[in-house]
């Protein structure tokens, strides 16, 4: 049974989104505020965790950047919910780790089917993991999510090291912008093409010490391939 902790003081998005969940059989813990939703996530290390922005005590991206840098808790995935609308708030987010964002007022549909695609996502991770990928100095243990460059960690968020495992899997090999969003978000998201090149960045500085591997493609999107 997956377990699903909401960080919202909001009792009433709370009630909403614990009614909706339970019904499709999922755990669901609540933390009111970012001081006890920290805690709770390390404590409990629940399989996704959808996290509001304006919180007590801790604000929640806040909250989102503790979450990424903690080892217990750096590799569970995040869904942002927020009535925040703006680009800028969506794109801070998904730079400080979060792996998907949803406005208020959301359809409760619409978020049980991210859930359920992100846990998909981790599910197939697990199932095609046969062992560590390597390229050069760098090594990648798929099933606990560790990605190293000579053995140091690069702490990438999930779906950066969803983006490396792609590619390191497939060197040389074109991949198209809606391929990738596609193939990393679900076919249920609603990210763009900004949002990709947003990870695509943070991927780049993370992976300095390669050298300029990933290279863009005009017009058609990425690949990974060591330059000569």
């Amino acid at each position: 049974m997956n377990k699903t902790l909401l960080i919202e003081d909001d009792v009433q998005i709370q009630e909403l989104v614990q009614f909706s969940l339970e019904k499709e059989g999922f755990v669901v813990l609540i933390a009111s505020d970012g001081e006890q939703g920290l805690d709770l996530a390390k404590r409990e290390k629940p399989d996704l965790i959808i996290l509001d922005l304006t919180l007590p005590k801790i604000d929640g991206y806040d909250v989102c950047k503790i979450l990424r840098a903690q080892k217990e808790t750096a590799g569970i995935p995040i869904i942002i919910l927020s009535a925040r609308t703006d680009v800028a708030d969506k794109v801070i987010g998904l730079e400080l780790g979060a792996d998907d964002y949803l406005t208020k007022p959301f359809s409760p549909r619409e978020l049980s089917a991210r859930i359920k695609a992100r846990l998909r996502e981790g599910q197939r991770k697990n199932e095609l993991s046969n062992g560590p990928l390597k390229w050069g100095s760098l090594e990648i243990v798929q099933e606990s999510y560790i990605a190293t460059i000579a053995a140091k960690p690069l702490n990438l968020t999930v779906k950066e090291f969803e983006l490396l495992v792609l590619f390191v899997a497939n060197p040389y090999q074109v991949f198209s912008r809606e391929y990738l969003i596609q193939k990393v978000w679900g076919y249920l998201s609603s990210t763009d093409s900004r949002t990709l090149d947003v990870h695509i960045s943070h991927l780049r500085n993370k992976l300095k010490a390669l050298g300029p591997v990933l290279d863009s493609v005009r017009g058609v999107g990425y690949l990974f391939a060591r330059r000569e």
